[in-house]
Parts: structure tokens; C-alpha cells; sequence
């Protein structure tokens, strides 16, 4: 088990919250430390995924650390320095858009700006039913930033979503690695 504290942010798309959910085990198993942190909508949000609630409560089980589930909880991990990486799984293409213009208005943007302020890695593991239409552009504009690396990603369905992008949740604690090494894991892009 690796020495670092990790982060784990969960945002909306609930439908790939139970890979997250396996990925966030896998985390744990690698890593010291993780710190669980869930945006607002999925902290309040039930959906036929199951509820936020047991969400939450599954999630402090895995990490045995309390949720941070507010932009004031979120706040801190920059200026205490509390993460070695932090991890967007899924992360949607409203968040990847805030994180491309630099909007902090939720719990995991918050988490991600404070943490990136000490240079540190940022792994995104994108779940977007737009990734090859308007989240395209988000996603280009943060492939090229320093400190911030993808999980590759995807086509899910391209006969039924062709637009549709999702990160491969199996790759995240390797993903998870090579970004605290400050490489991207390759290949980025993944033939389905």
C-alpha cells in the first residue's frame, strides 16, 4: 500500500456510479488514504441507481473518512495541502466545462481548484453522453493543462450514443499511478 492521500470525488451520472464504486475499492486497496467527496446534486439526488444517502454512507465504509459534500468542507484541501491526487470519477461534462473556464461552484470543482493551486495531480474520468459534441471542446481544452491527466475513455455506445464518451472505471487506480508519477496512462483513447 502506497503512502498518499488520495482523494475521490463522485459527480452526477449516476449510471456509472456502481464502476465508480468499484474503482473507489480499488483505490483504497492502493492507497494509504482516501478522502471521499461527492458535488451537491449527487449528495441530494436519488435516482433509480439507488439513493444519495447510501451512496454516502457505502462511500465513508470504503474510505472510513467522513463525505465532504459542501464547497466550505471542499475549501481546505488546498491550503492544508491534504491530497497527494485527487480523482473526478465520473466526471461529467458539466464539470469537465466548469473546469475548463475555471468555474468553482460545487463541492468537486472547489476540491479540484484548491488542490490544483498546489500543484498537484488531477485525474478525470470522463461520463458524458456529449464528449464528441459540445463537451468536446472542455475536454480539449484541459488535455493539454499541466497537472491534469485522463482515465481513458471511450465510445460506451456509438450505434446508440455516438456522441457519448465514458472512461474505462477498471484503468482508474492505474490511471491513479502514473499520475502521481506526472505521466498520462496510455493509451488515452480506447477502441471499444
Amino acid at each position: 500500500m502506497e503512502d498518499k492521500t488520495v482523494g475521490f470525488a463522485l459527480c452526477g451520472s449516476f449510471c456509472t456510479h456502481a464502476r465508480a464504486m468499484e474503482a473507489l475499492e480499488q483505490v483504497k486497496a492502493r492507497f494509504a488514504r482516501v478522502v471521499p467527496i461527492v458535488s451537491e446534486c449527487t449528495a441530494a439526488t436519488d435516482t433509480r441507481f439507488g439513493a444519495a444517502h447510501d451512496l454516502m454512507r457505502e462511500m465513508e465504509r470504503i474510505c472510513d473518512h467522513r463525505v465532504i459534500s459542501t464547497i466550505k468542507a471542499a475549501e481546505p484541501i488546498g491550503p492544508q495541502k491534504l491530497l497527494d491526487l485527487l480523482i473526478i470519477a465520473p466526471c461529467t461534462g458539466n464539470t469537465l466545462g466548469k473546469l475548463a473556464a475555471g468555474v468553482t461552484d460545487s463541492s468537486v470543482t472547489m476540491a479540484a481548484k484548491a488542490h490544483l493551486r498546489n500543484n498537484r495531480p488531477l485525474l478525470l474520468a470522463p461520463s458524458t453522453n456529449d464528449g464528441l459534441a459540445a463537451s468536446a471542446a472542455s475536454i480539449g481544452a484541459l488535455l493539454p493543462r499541466k497537472y491534469i491527466f485522463f482515465v481513458p475513455f471511450g465510445q460506451d455506445d456509438p450505434e446508440h450514443k455516438p456522441t457519448s464518451l465514458v472512461a474505462d472505471f477498471s484503468l482508474v487506480a492505474e490511471a491513479a499511478r502514473a499520475a502521481l508519477e506526472g505521466r498520462q496512462l496510455q493509451p488515452l483513447l480506447l477502441g471499444r
